[in-house]
C-alpha cells in the first residue's frame, strides 16, 4: 500500500514574487507526491503573472477568490471570477492578470509531480 503523506500548512513551500505569489501543496519539488502537483497562486490587485508554458504537463486552474482575465496564445482573452475554472493544455503559453480590487486566489494543479515552466 502507498504511503499516506501528510503536509501541515506551515509546511508548504512558498515562492514570493513582486505580482504576488505561489503556493506548494504537494509535488516532486514538495516530496510528497509522485503524480502531480497542487498549489495556490495569489495576484495582488492590477498585477499579473508573466506569460509562460509547462511543457510537460496540462494546467487546471480554478479562481477561488476575485476577478482575473487570463491570456491563451492565440485565443481572446478570457474573464473569469470566483467559480471558474479553465484547463491549458501543455506547451501552451499562457498567463493571468488580475482585474479586481482585492487579491485574486487561483487554486492550480498540473498532470505531472515534476511541473515544469518555461518563461516565468
Amino acid at each position: 500500500m502507498a504511503e499516506v503523506k501528510l503536509l501541515r500548512a506551515s509546511e508548504a513551500v512558498v515562492q514570493h514574487q513582486e505580482w504576488g505569489a505561489l503556493y506548494w501543496y504537494a509535488g516532486g519539488a514538495v516530496g510528497n507526491s509522485q503524480d502531480m502537483t497542487v498549489g495556490k497562486c495569489v495576484l495582488k490587485p492590477g498585477c499579473e503573472n508573466p506569460p509562460h508554458q509547462h511543457p510537460n504537463c496540462e494546467e487546471v486552474l480554478h479562481v477561488a477568490a476575485g476577478r482575473i482575465v487570463h491570456s491563451v496564445e492565440g485565443k481572446p482573452d478570457v474573464q473569469m471570477g470566483e467559480g471558474d475554472t479553465i484547463v491549458i493544455p501543455s506547451g501552451v503559453p499562457h498567463n493571468a492578470r488580475n482585474v479586481g480590487s482585492e487579491e485574486a486566489v487561483l487554486l492550480i494543479a498540473f498532470s505531472s509531480a515534476d511541473r515544469q515552466t518555461r518563461g516565468e
